[in-house]
């Protein structure tokens, strides 16, 4: 499991509505020398297996310093739902989707619909929307 944060047009990431195209996506990439096109994502996973994600709108950060273990690699997913997904973004991507996000007429939120500024942190007068999001509707530890 993780976090995600999302790339979106959306009131909340969440909605129904109408969010990127993925050909807004494919064209955002293809304007940006920075991000990479491969269509999958490959990790090892121990034991000298690889586990290999394929996913259309799929694409990399090759300018991503690598984070703070250096050798972490940052995933973009374009998703059907109309957003742009990463999962776990440290505050150096945090800031690149944010980029990405201006270009795009959207804004970066997370799960728990919070949005994100320039600088990669969360914005502190920023809440959901009504309905709130779906993790954030009842807390974790409530099962009454």
């Amino acid at each position: 499991m993780g976090y995600d944060l999302h790339i979106t047009r959306k009131e909340n990431w969440f909605d129904e509505a109408p969010g990127i195209s993925l050909q807004d996506w494919l064209a955002h990439v293809a304007d940006d020398p920075e991000l990479r096109l491969d269509g999958f994502a490959e990790a090892a996973v121990g034991n000298g297996k690889v586990l290999r994600v394929e996913r259309q709108g799929l694409c990399v950060w090759t300018a991503y310093s690598g984070g703070e273990r250096g050798n972490d690699t940052c995933w973009l997913a374009w998703s059907e739902g109309g957003n742009i997904d990463v999962k776990n973004p440290d505050p150096e991507i945090r800031r690149k989707m944010w980029a990405i996000a201006e270009r795009l007429g959207g804004r970066v939120q997370g799960d728990d619909g919070e949005f994100y500024g320039p600088d990669g942190e969360p914005i502190a007068d920023t809440a959901p929307a009504p309905g709130g999001s779906p993790a954030a509707k009842r807390a974790w530890w409530r099962f009454w």
